[in-house]
């Protein structure tokens, strides 16, 4: 413990942002996060995969959302008061993600964080990219690069581009 208050000097630090979806808690860099708002009505847009629950109008920008607990294949829930979209930018374009709920931000030393193990079986680990620890509690760490295929990637602009926004389509 002694030498904990100089090693941000030596020891880099991630900044995240942390929700819940579930039991589990999830973070992602807070670097890449626009906004985060309360559920809004969501247009629902057909022929798009299962996990994409349609667009929203985020200050005149159309953005694409996506229920994380369906692209990650976790039981689907209602809504509740908690419940928030992270509007995160992916690729240069702007994504909804619809989260059980935002719990905090926080800082996490570096060597607080461990690749992933056989140990976390929540979800499909091809959207992790790492484990924070921090104390007793563990963050499953997001890869947001990962959470879409270039052909889904596609897709969502495809949405914004149709519904006229400039902020969906790549910088």
């Amino acid at each position: 413990m002694e030498s904990q208050e100089h090693q941000f000097v030596t020891d880099p630090e991630e900044q995240l942002v942390v929700f819940t979806l579930g039991e589990e808690s999830y973070g992602v860099d807070i670097e890449v996060v626009n906004t985060i708002i309360r559920l809004p009505d969501i247009t629902h847009v057909p022929q798009t995969p299962a996990f994409v629950e349609g667009v929203i109008n985020l200050r005149g920008a159309i953005v694409p959302v996506i229920d994380l607990r369906r692209r990650f294949e976790l039981p689907v829930t209602d809504a509740t008061k908690s419940t928030r979209v992270v509007v995160v930018e992916q690729q240069g374009m702007l994504v909804g993600m619809i989260v059980d709920a935002v719990t905090e931000t926080l800082r996490l030393p570096a060597e607080n964080i461990e690749p992933l193990s056989a140990l976390v079986v929540s979800i499909d680990t091809q959207y992790l990219r790492g484990v924070g620890k921090l104390g007793d509690r563990l963050i499953i760490l997001l890869s947001l690069d990962r959470i879409l295929t270039i052909e889904e990637q596609g897709i969502l602009q495809t949405m914004g581009a149709a519904a006229g926004s400039k902020e969906a389509v790549p910088a």
